[in-house]
């Protein structure tokens, strides 16, 4: 029986604001297989910079954009409650 590699699943995440910075950001660069490849936020200055900060090589103040990336695999939704549901389905 041949063994398979996994395959690394490529994150964005949607909304890369304080919650992010400590709870679940660090967790898509620490997983196996898994690696944060995009950031949104609607703030440029502030998606640059968590950008920078945490090595992502890629963000975004458009969540289309990261949404409709071909870099990115899987989309972690980390705004407002109010708004999951909008973008759940904009990535569905």
């Amino acid at each position: 029986m041949s063994q398979t590699t996994p395959r690394t699943i490529r994150w964005g995440i949607i909304g890369c604001g304080d919650v992010c910075e400590v709870q679940s950001g660090p967790g898509f660069q620490k997983a196996t297989h898994s690696k944060l490849v995009m950031v949104m936020r609607r703030n440029e200055a502030k998606a640059q910079d968590y950008a920078q900060r945490h090595n992502v090589p890629h963000w975004t103040t458009n969540a289309n954009e990261l949404i409709n990336s071909p870099l990115v695999d899987a989309v972690y939704i980390a705004t407002p409650v109010g708004t999951h549901c909008s973008y759940a389905l904009q990535v569905a």
